[in-house]
């Protein structure tokens, strides 16, 4: 145990004592993980310093983009689609140059196709949204071994294929299509129209491209829109998959879930809304529980996800912080190891 300056944690150290507020009230108990929103809110509370476990293995989160890397790609990405205007705006052929910056900068990563990836829920915009599913389809792009020209027009298309939602003067955000007027409901199906007809013209971008941003919420059994198509080509379907997943995550025209429930989701619906073998390579890289997740197992114990075991993405290595009874430990389990123990459910 050590005393560590508030300043200096990075939000993968583990409690060694109870924090108070300044009311003598239990904050933060023994045995949590320290994530970033907390050291925010300890810093709100002028609380300065804090006891935590030393010598022990913290989180290992993997992503794909670095998140000082992913921010830049945002601010650029931001700033050219928010000067696009209806139509024929140049400015918008810099996403050429945009996705092929992400691709290059995901393939310069070592056994970056071997990984697996710690991709949390959060709140997004769709800027953000636009830059994860370039990054999520790269993967799954390169994964599948598609030619190179191919993998760089679904760059593209990723970063523009909810353009169309510009146009929109809907609130979608963490709401399901149920909690939207029939009205708008109607409207923001039709993004992928307005999105298409804006670059239906341009001569920079391919017509792949293009196809891609009209069918990325078509669905195999034709319950997707605004065409209800049935039959997309591999790039569409790939789109398909990596878009339904992060809106999921980040609530995007629908209600905020979990990382397990959208996976849950996409395995449901394999081979019925979405390309199977698509979904398995996708699920083949996405961490079911990301590192840092709070999850209660089958044994009634409490741990915190540390890092994920490469091809089982849904056994990973688990810090245990209390056990059946509720008392506070310290054990480390690997569950490709102790195969009676799974994850019951997500307790975060």
């Amino acid at each position: 145990m050590k005393r560590c300056n508030v300043d200096e944690l990075t939000g993968t150290e583990i409690l060694a004592r109870d924090v108070f507020t300044p009311e003598y009230q239990i904050l933060l108990s023994e045995g949590m993980l320290i994530k970033q929103e907390y050291i925010e809110k300890l810093k709100e509370l002028d609380i300065t310093e804090v006891y935590i476990k030393e010598d022990e293995p913290h989180t290992k989160t993997v992503v794909i983009l670095k998140e000082e890397v992913e921010q830049v790609f945002k601010h650029k990405v931001k700033n050219i689609l928010e000067k696009h205007t209806y139509s024929h705006n140049e400015k918008l052929a810099e996403i050429c140059q945009m996705a092929d910056r992400i691709i290059t900068n995901i393939l310069e990563e070592d056994q970056v196709v071997e990984q697996i990836y710690d991709i949390r829920e959060r709140s997004s915009d769709i800027y953000d949204h636009s830059i994860n599913i370039c990054s999520l389809a790269t993967i799954l792009a390169l994964k599948l071994d598609l030619p190179q020209q191919m993998v760089h027009d679904i760059g593209v298309s990723c970063l523009l294929h909810d353009l169309g939602l510009r146009y929109l003067p809907i609130d979608y955000f963490n709401k399901s299509m149920d909690e939207l007027s029939e009205l708008e409901a109607s409207e923001y199906k039709k993004h992928p129209i307005y999105g298409y007809t804006a670059l239906r013209g341009e001569n920079w971008i391919s017509n792949e491209s293009k196809n891609m941003i009209l069918y990325h919420h078509e669905r195999m059994d034709g319950s997707g829109y605004p065409l209800k198509a049935t039959d997309s080509p591999v790039e569409c379907r790939i789109i398909q998959v990596c878009d339904a997943f992060d809106e999921m995550i980040c609530g995007i025209g629908c209600k905020r879930v979990k990382v397990y429930e959208a996976i849950e989701y996409l395995k449901s619906f394999r081979g019925v809304k979405f390309d199977g073998k698509i979904v398995d390579t996708f699920l083949e890289f996405t961490a079911v529980y990301p590192a840092g997740t709070t999850v209660l197992t089958n044994e009634k114990e409490t741990g915190i996800v540390l890092y994920q075991n490469k091809e089982f993405p849904t056994r990973p290595v688990l810090r245990i912080i209390r056990d059946k009874n509720g008392r506070n430990v310290d054990i480390l389990k690997d569950l490709v190891e102790v195969n009676h123990v799974y994850i019951e459910k997500v307790l975060d």
